[in-house]
């Protein structure tokens, strides 16, 4: 399955090669971008624009759905085309370029509209972004390499919360100033990839075939499949982050502090997501992935009983946690059980799988925050998680890793 030598890097026992390193910073930079307004939007939806939890819920839900469906398409055209960065480079571009949308919209269609829009953007370069790190980086080093991509990833998921905060302060609640700030580090993000990112040969093979066909997707294998499973029960057990927003303000945080709660989310995230993503290099991925589920139910329970701002913190950093022990070692395995050849299809449609999963999780969560409260939306998950853990629990004799 494994190539004789991994492409893109000169001595691979040098651990995680440049490219890495870039496309890290890549995300990094375009997180800060996105989750100065992500962090902030919830709120302004229901506060400004007048929009139900149930609308948030489906605004949300068909964001992510749409991003993580996209990645099939993109995944694929990146294995026909043999051109991995040109697709990314495409998806990191039209992010940057619906952030004004945001600054301007007086409707909830228009937020919509342009929160679809930045979410086909993340589709498309998601698969192939991933595909290229599996490409540069040896695979005794695979689970650090996305590790480390999730960490950078999530240092700016928290900067950008944090940057909205400040600048809400100072601008005394406009939100739209602020939404207008995030699109500079769109612009930087996209820099970084055009001029620091560098793709190895990987030659194109769409004069002989089709961009996806049955006979690819049948040759994924078992182990592959059983991978996609989980990942569409775990997905479906975790709902949007904009509930926890929306949670914080439930109990009283002030509009300009409730920010912080990402802030705190994505610090506990960024610095468990590249430990664990080593550790499962030595142990095994699925063990940890367990473990991750299981604080997800203590993340939901407690964000279920909270009656502080401080109650609602400690759910919050749990949720962390979780994704932390989770996320990367999900990219990883998907990359263990697809062949070389694949691989942006393989997580395409491991992304097509998830994405169907969360849109439906996130209206439903809406639905039970309008018609019975927060707490309901919160046991409801805690109820999803702990089914998702046992049914995990026999499926991990059947994973051919870790």
């Amino acid at each position: 399955m494994e190539s004789q030598k991994v492409r893109g890097t000169k001595n691979w026992s040098r651990g995680i090669p440049q490219t890495v390193w870039a496309l890290g910073f890549v995300s990094m930079f375009m997180d800060v971008s996105s989750e100065m307004i992500h962090s902030l939007l919830p709120v302004f939806l229901v506060s400004v624009l007048g929009s139900s939890a149930m609308f948030v819920g489906l605004i949300e839900g068909v964001a992510e759905a749409t991003a993580l469906i996209t990645r099939t398409f993109s995944g694929a055209l990146s294995d026909w085309l043999g051109k991995r960065k040109a697709l990314a480079f495409a998806g990191y571009a039209l992010g940057t370029l619906t952030k004004p949308l945001f600054a301007v919209a007086t409707g909830v269609g228009l937020v919509f509209a342009a929160r679809f829009l930045d979410r086909i953007g993340k589709g498309v370069r998601g698969a192939p972004r991933d595909a290229l790190i599996a490409e540069v980086t040896h695979p005794d080093f695979r689970g650090a390499a996305y590790g480390l991509r999730q960490s950078l990833d999530t240092v700016g998921a928290f900067v950008g919360p944090l940057l909205a905060m400040v600048l809400m302060i100072a601008t005394a609640g406009d939100f739209r100033s602020v939404f207008w700030a995030a699109v500079l580090p769109g612009l930087l993000s996209v820099s970084i990839l055009a001029f620091a990112v560098k793709e190895p040969d990987h030659p194109s093979t769409h004069s002989s075939r089709q961009p996806i066909r049955i006979r690819d997707i049948m040759a994924l294998g078992d182990s592959y499949w059983m991978v996609v499973a989980f990942g569409s029960l775990f997905t479906f057990a975790r709902f949007s982050e904009a509930f926890l927003l929306l949670r914080a303000e439930s109990v009283g945080v002030a509009v300009t502090m409730i920010p912080i709660m990402l802030v705190l989310m994505n610090v506990v995230y960024s610095l468990t997501a590249y430990p664990v993503g080593l550790l499962s290099d030595r142990l095994g991925r699925t063990g940890l992935l367990a473990a991750g589920l299981a604080v997800l139910v203590a993340a939901d329970l407690s964000l279920a009983t909270a009656k502080t701002g401080w109650e609602v913190a400690i759910g919050t950093a749990l949720w962390g946690l979780h994704m932390g022990l989770t996320q990367g070692l999900l990219a990883a395995m998907v990359a263990d059980t697809a062949h070389e050849n694949l691989r942006g299809t393989a997580f395409g449609i491991f992304s097509m799988a998830s994405g169907i999963a969360i849109l439906v999780a996130s209206l439903i969560a809406g639905w039970l925050w309008d018609l019975f409260g927060p707490p309901a939306t919160f046991l409801a998950g805690a109820a999803f998680a702990a089914a998702a853990l046992i049914g995990y629990l026999p499926l991990r004799k059947h994973l051919s890793i870790g």
